[in-house]
């Protein structure tokens, strides 16, 4: 069986910081920064490269501005 990586892009700009995706993600990869976009909200950031492409993050983000591409290895 292939064994499936993920890859997480997020739109910076469109998220406001709820921090819903990082308790849905099982490997921790996402966290929020200490940065903050131009609405001035925090945005989640990926942290490692530990994603499996679950797409947990993106299936329960509000605002939609998670997106996840999986890749067999």
């Amino acid at each position: 069986m292939a064994k499936v990586k993920g890859d997480v892009v997020i739109d910076i700009e469109r998220c406001k910081g709820c921090e819903v995706c990082t308790t849905a993600c099982p490997n921790e990869v996402l966290a929020m920064s200490t940065q903050v976009n131009s609405k001035g909200y925090r945005f989640v950031v990926k942290v490692n490269a530990d994603c499996i492409g679950c797409a947990n993050c993106a299936i329960v983000c509000p605002d939609g501005v998670i997106t996840v591409y999986k890749s067999k290895v």
